[in-house]
């Protein structure tokens, strides 16, 4: 069985989503109608991203590490700025059916 995550509309068009995937704390975007998901943790400073539970900073539609300012592209976690400039969010494969996002299962190939 998969495990849901949320409904496609929870993830604001030019924001992030939060979500808890049992241990796992993740965030998911939603760039251009493509649902994707990373780990809510910043590769420079090992800290969550969002500034309080579930609240992000986006920047110009980046999403901005509340710790020390990387900013990262919402569509493929790319660190575009700041301390962790070159890194990336770590991906989650993820599978939108009927609206609803889950969490992809082993055997997946990728995010949708």
């Amino acid at each position: 069985m998969k495990l849901r995550l949320c409904r496609v509309t929870e993830i604001p068009p030019e924001g992030a989503h939060a979500v808890e995937a049992g241990d796992e704390d993740l965030l998911l975007t939603r760039v251009d109608g493509v649902v994707r998901a990373f780990h809510n943790v910043c590769p420079h400073a090992g800290r969550r991203l969002d500034w309080s539970p579930g609240r992000f900073l986006v920047e110009e539609g980046r999403i901005v590490c509340a710790a020390h300012g990387a900013t990262f592209d919402r569509a493929d976690g790319r660190c575009v700025a700041g301390p962790a400039r070159g890194a990336r969010l770590a991906p989650v494969a993820v599978v939108v059916v009927d609206g609803e996002v889950f969490l992809e299962s082993a055997s997946g190939s990728g995010s949708r």
